[in-house]
């Protein structure tokens, strides 16, 4: 029996712990192979791995092995195993006899090397569990940073615990600056605390302002999610960030475009209605008073249409601003739309106050308006409602206070204060207004309106040279409308257009009938109003005409004064084409105000019409009289031909004839004709009773 020193199986033991942290494989297997052969001073020993110890036999406790002459060959394995583990099988003979030490120190070698192989074993898949976590981690590291949205964790306190490379690009501070410090740094010095009560469940979305490295301020879409342990327990938040600056400055001019009037920068209708309803509901919790003011600018349009829309957008720049000046910082002032303005009031003590306001806002505009060299000077109309006496709602207290600027427009005068506070009788005569209009544009399309001509007659001779178109409105149920209950309204509303439109037609193919009933030429005059004096007026002139095969002798046009104001170049290049085909221009009430003598000089018109405020008073009127004799003087010099209306007496029929005018219209002579009454007449060139008083 072989000794085997304690020092040697140490050496063995160490030999074999060395050889399972450094071998792999097959050089494992021989180590381990020539350590149990060590251990048992056997010739003969082996290491056989866990995948070949299957097809091996069951080790015998004393294994009958025969040599060659047949005597019996001790042989000793043992399992190397821990727990129910097996790693594989330690087996050794040659000797000729093993004792139970030998079977002690091998199955002490075969505990050691099982106990090493599983460490060792636990070890390496640790080893490669960790391998895989950090390669997976990595992996998610890149997905985060190549990903354009911000994501950053932090505790429950607020603190950064991970921060991606959007993060960084966002914000500008790097993980390194921003792990370990509060959240609170990013915030906007307007922000709320961090604190919120939705913070520890998350998946809240919420639009926020945040700040840069570089201190620059902007919005950001925000969605926090929470942040959970091995347990599902909360232990912080994901926040998940995505810059919608741009977005949010979209949003803003939207809604901007959508609540602001776009040339003042005033809130428009829109957000004058809601503001306005919700300082009612206000009002009516303190029981309050409220006005609105509705403001109309008083000749505008005869600046805008003079000197153009960018004097006119300057001149309402400027009226905006002042109304902004004389105005509390918690009164609000909007533009409807032209130059129509809002104003609404509710911290006032009583409803008369809005008075003294409305004289605030007319007085900011006596001073004159400097717009590139142009002194201009504008004035306004205003109509006030009153909450809670005529309305309870925002378009209520507008509608009405539109009404009662229409009264103020109407009554103020040009010495008037032009202030107006609405009243139930106003809202009868709008009402009567809206009607009358609705029912005009029923009488345009229903052969309601027709035609009277009154004649003109040349004071030499007493013919009839032509006559005036005068269009009357027969309503089903009113009978005749008084032209002066409809004209201003149509002039107003622009129906106007269409009612000369319609006039224009009309004339002329009563012209064609009696051209065709063999009468002779005379000159139907049809009244142009300021609304159709336009470049297309002369094609449409041309083409009515051709139409119904009439020759321009026909055809007398009548312009006011106030149209030929406006542009005054562009009028006269209208007049030139008119007069060039053949139709002759006269121009009417002259002399009652816009009358400029270096523009008449330049005007193509045929004849001069004295107006009947002037006729009116001859010849007892001394001034009447020396107005007739200028016009007619002043027409005499621009070789014009004059006409007189209105003319009602022999005297003053005979002044005018003493005068030099040519001719004449009124009641002396005939009021308006229909159109057989007036073929009659002019059949019989009929002078009712008036006869030797033409003469």
């Amino acid at each position: 029996m072989s000794t085997h020193p304690v020092s040697d199986f140490l050496s063995n033991s160490a030999a074999l712990c060395d050889a399972v942290l450094r071998l792999r494989g097959t050089a494992l297997t021989q180590e381990l192979g020539r350590i149990v052969r060590a251990v048992l001073n056997s010739p003969l020993g082996e290491y056989v791995p866990a995948d070949a110890v299957a097809w091996l036999p069951q080790a015998p406790i004393a294994p009958p092995v025969s040599a060659a002459n047949d005597d019996a060959v001790p042989c000793l394995s043992q399992d190397v195993r821990f727990d129910d583990h097996v790693f594989g099988r330690f087996i050794v003979s040659g000797r000729a006899h093993y004792s139970t030490q030998d079977r002690q120190h091998l199955a002490s070698l075969a505990s050691l090397a099982g106990s090493v192989l599983q460490v060792h074993s636990v070890a390496q898949r640790t080893t490669h569990a960790y391998v895989q976590m950090e390669a997976q981690l990595q992996h998610q590291a890149q997905i985060l940073d190549q990903i354009h949205e911000s994501v950053l964790t932090m505790d429950m306190n607020g603190f950064i615990i991970s921060w991606n490379k959007g993060a960084e690009r966002l914000f500008g501070y790097t993980a390194v600056e921003a792990v370990g410090r509060n959240i609170l740094f990013l915030y906007d010095d307007e922000e709320l605390g961090f604190q919120d009560d939705f913070l520890e469940q998350g998946g809240r979305l919420m639009e926020v302002r945040r700040k840069k490295k570089n201190g620059e301020v902007f919005w950001a879409s925000l969605s926090l999610s929470p942040l959970c342990d091995l347990h599902d327990r909360s232990t912080g938040l994901i926040a998940y960030l995505t810059d919608i600056t741009e977005r949010k400055m979209a949003e803003e001019r939207i809604h901007h475009l959508a609540y602001y009037d776009a040339l003042t920068n005033l809130p428009n209708r829109t957000l004058l209605t809601k503001l306005v309803d919700q300082a009612l509901m206000v009002a009516q919790r303190n029981l309050a008073h409220g006005c609105v003011l509705f403001i109309d600018l008083n000749r505008f349009k005869l600046i805008n249409d003079t000197l153009g829309r960018a004097i006119g957008d300057a001149l309402l720049v400027e009226v905006a601003r002042r109304f902004r000046t004389v105005l509390r910082d918690q009164d609000l002032v909007a533009r409807l739309g032209g130059d129509e303005f809002a104003v609404s009031l509710f911290d006032i003590g009583q409803h008369f106050e809005a008075s003294m306001v409305a004289q605030k806002l007319l007085a900011s505009l006596t001073e004159p308006i400097i717009i590139d060299g142009h002194d201009l000077r504008v004035d306004g109309s205003i109509g006030i409602s009153v909450y809670p006496q005529d309305g309870h709602d925002a378009e209520t207290l507008l509608r009405l206070a539109d009404i009662a600027m229409y009264r103020a427009k109407q009554e103020g005068g040009a010495d008037g204060d032009h202030i107006a506070f609405y009243s139930q009788d106003m809202n009868q005569g709008m009402q009567e207004r809206m009607r009358i209009e609705s029912g005009l544009r029923h009488a345009l399309g229903n052969g309601e309106l027709l035609l009277h001509y009154q004649p003109k007659y040349a004071i030499p001779d007493g013919k009839i040279i032509g006559a005036e178109a005068l269009v009357r409105w027969r309503h089903p149920q009113r009978g005749l409308v008084p032209p002066s209950e409809f004209i201003p309204l149509a002039e107003a509303t622009g129906l106007v257009v269409q009612v000369g439109e319609w006039v224009l037609e009309t004339a002329c193919a009563q012209a064609q009938a009696w051209k065709h009933a063999g009468l002779p030429a005379i000159r139907l005059a049809v009244n142009v109003s300021a609304r159709e004096f336009t470049a297309a007026l002369p094609g449409r002139v041309s083409d009515t005409l051709t139409r119904y095969g009439l020759e321009p002798s026909w055809l007398e046009l009548e312009i006011t004064e106030s149209t030929l104001m406006h542009n005054i170049d562009r009028v006269i290049g209208i007049m030139d084409r008119i007069t060039a085909m053949g139709v002759t221009l006269s121009l009417d009430d002259f002399g009652t105000g816009y009358s400029s003598l270096s523009y008449l000089k330049r005007f193509p018109i045929d004849t001069l019409k004295i107006d009947r405020s002037f006729t009116i008073g001859i010849p007892e009127d001394s001034n009447d009289c020396a107005i007739a004799n200028t016009i007619i003087s002043i027409a005499q010099q621009l070789k014009h031909k004059v006409i007189a209306e209105g003319v009602e007496t022999v005297e003053q029929l005979a002044f005018l004839k003493n005068s030099g005018c040519d001719e004449v219209q009124g009641y002396l002579f005939s009021k308006p004709l229909e159109a057989d009454a007036f073929e009659r007449a002019l059949r019989e060139n009929w002078l009712p009773g008036r006869s030797t008083k033409a003469a």
